[in-house]
């Protein structure tokens, strides 16, 4: 069932898709797919090439656009585009702490959430591409953990696709979560030196901050434990273009003066809670570790793990000192399992996951060697969320892949560059730049 409707210059169609849970069983256990199809109102009945756009994450729905901002207005021009929501996320059957338990016990949802990564995505990918598109190939756009996906495509499904862009999601082929971390940390104290630099005022406001959390026990309105160690994880921000400006404008406003004395201020306490909580996207928590497991080694926490390598990361340990306090960045942890009301529920199926030891390859090394898909990549200098060496270790791994490396833009550069990296990347996909 269909439902066509139109905001400004742009017509809409709401597509909904039936695929096997497991593509391995395809006659078991059924989900649903929702996507929504995008055209232009003047070319909205023409036979226009196709482009899937992989949301970044892992466990966020397609972007909500009105209208046609950023990357869209480029794409329109030439493509009828579809926002996929990938699976358990946005109005594709949900994967949360509300839905899980259907499934069973913990066990249960942690194999049931085997199914939830870049291999399943593409296959749905696949399932759905010749209802849409009659059997011809499409274009792939894939931002973040949606150009994970996008390798993955190039490596499992390549007859699908026409091109493949990539912005910022040029995954390491072979690297095991450790090292996927052992890489972020340093390039997260990068960035907060940075904001640092930009904005020194915000070194004491950071160190009263998290001196108030280790003496007070903050439980924040939707019920969330504000800890230290949460309090550091809202560096995730630094990783956007107007990150460290939203983090400055964040903490310039922490305290207020009460009859008790200082508090952190209601304000503080709601925008905080909204950046910290889970309910929305609990699939990030669940598989973000999943998503770098390709062996018979877990993950365990790897994250976690690893940031005991980097005593500087301890806010306790830096209070007792002089020193800034460092915060973090795009990573999962254990604790949040704890403090999150969204994922206390979730914590038995979140240490199953992180202990399994049968995941297999997501990319196909020696297809990918043999490429013919064209295909081009952004890769930001010195992403916090990506590491460069190996996004570029991987682009030198794909036979034919072009690079756009720049330091003009941050992780999220696809938004905030407007049409301009898209329409650098079709350009190089085409051998027109």
């Amino acid at each position: 069932m269909t439902a066509t409707y139109r905001q400004p210059g742009v017509v809409l169609t709401d597509r909904r898709f039936t695929v096997p849970l497991d593509h391995d069983d395809p006659t078991g256990e059924t989900i649903e797919l929702y996507a929504r199809e995008v055209a232009t109102a003047d070319k909205a009945q023409q036979n226009l090439p196709w482009l899937i756009y992989l949301q970044g994450g892992p466990g966020f729905g397609a972007n909500r656009f009105v209208g046609r901002p950023a990357w869209l207005g480029r794409a329109l021009k030439e493509f009828r585009v579809l926002l996929l929501d990938q699976r358990g996320t946005g109005h594709s059957t949900p994967a949360n702490r509300q839905t899980l338990p259907l499934r069973g016990g913990p066990a249960q949802q942690a194999d049931y959430l085997t199914h939830f990564r870049a291999d399943s995505i593409v296959r749905d990918c696949e399932a759905i591409r010749p209802r849409l598109t009659g059997g011809a190939p499409w274009t792939v756009l894939g931002q973040s953990f949606g150009g994970f996906c996008a390798v993955n495509y190039l490596s499992s499904a390549p007859e699908g696709l026409s091109a493949a862009v990539i912005t910022g999601g040029l995954p390491s082929l072979d690297a095991h979560a450790d090292d996927v971390y052992r890489a972020a940390y340093p390039r997260i104290e990068r960035k907060v030196a940075t904001h640092y630099a930009r904005y020194p005022q915000d070194v004491e406001r950071a160190r009263r901050i998290a001196d108030h959390l280790l003496h007070h026990e903050v439980t924040l309105p939707n019920g969330c434990r504000l800890t230290a160690e949460a309090f550091q994880s809202l560096g995730i921000l630094l990783g956007g273009g107007e990150g460290s400006h939203r983090l400055h404008f964040l903490l310039e406003e922490a305290f207020v003066r009460t009859p008790n004395g200082p508090a952190l201020s209601d304000a503080f306490q709601e925008e905080v809670q909204g950046l910290l909580s889970y309910a929305g996207h609990p699939l990030y928590a669940l598989v973000h570790e999943a998503i770098y497991g390709q062996d018979a080694r877990p993950t365990d926490w790897s994250a976690e793990r690893v940031r005991t390598e980097f005593p500087q990361f301890d806010a306790a340990k830096t209070l007792a000192g002089d020193g800034p306090l460092l915060f973090t960045g795009e990573s999962v942890h254990p604790w949040m399992f704890e403090t999150d009301p969204a994922l206390r529920p979730l914590r038995e199926t979140a240490e199953l996951l992180a202990a399994r030891t049968d995941w297999t390859p997501l990319y196909d090394s020696a297809r990918l060697a043999a490429n013919e898909v064209p295909v081009a990549a952004a890769v930001y200098h010195d992403d916090m969320y990506v590491d460069t060496a190996h996004s570029l270790d991987t682009a030198r791994s794909i036979r034919g892949l072009r690079t756009w490396v720049t330091d003009e833009f941050e992780h999220d550069g696809v938004r905030a560059g407007g049409p301009r990296v898209l329409d650098r990347l079709l350009a190089l996909a085409r051998d027109e730049a």
